[in-house]
């Protein structure tokens, strides 16, 4: 009961048709297209640049940071609560 039979997939298919046209579905499926093969490039180039500057990095730890010390802030003090 929870997969999709092919009966389910062809009426899904009809229904896009109908909904969309036979002329915007292929040109939706063209944009898809596009859009994945853009998000391809741009992952590969990410790959790429970090594979790159991955041999320039040394083996050395970031240096630690001295340990947070709290803070004291003075109460705000308000001019009209303070009349002689």
């Amino acid at each position: 009961m929870g997969s999709f039979g092919p009966t389910h997939w062809l009426i899904i298919a009809l229904l896009f048709l109908l909904l969309f046209g036979a002329k915007r579905l292929p040109d939706a499926a063209r944009g898809l297209g596009r859009s994945l093969r853009i998000f391809k490039s741009e992952m590969n180039e990410m790959h790429s640049e970090s594979s790159q500057a991955s041999p320039a990095k040394t083996d050395k730890p970031a240096p630690e940071l001295p340990p947070a010390q709290p803070t004291t802030q003075a109460a705000p003090t308000n001019p009209e609560t303070h009349k002689a």
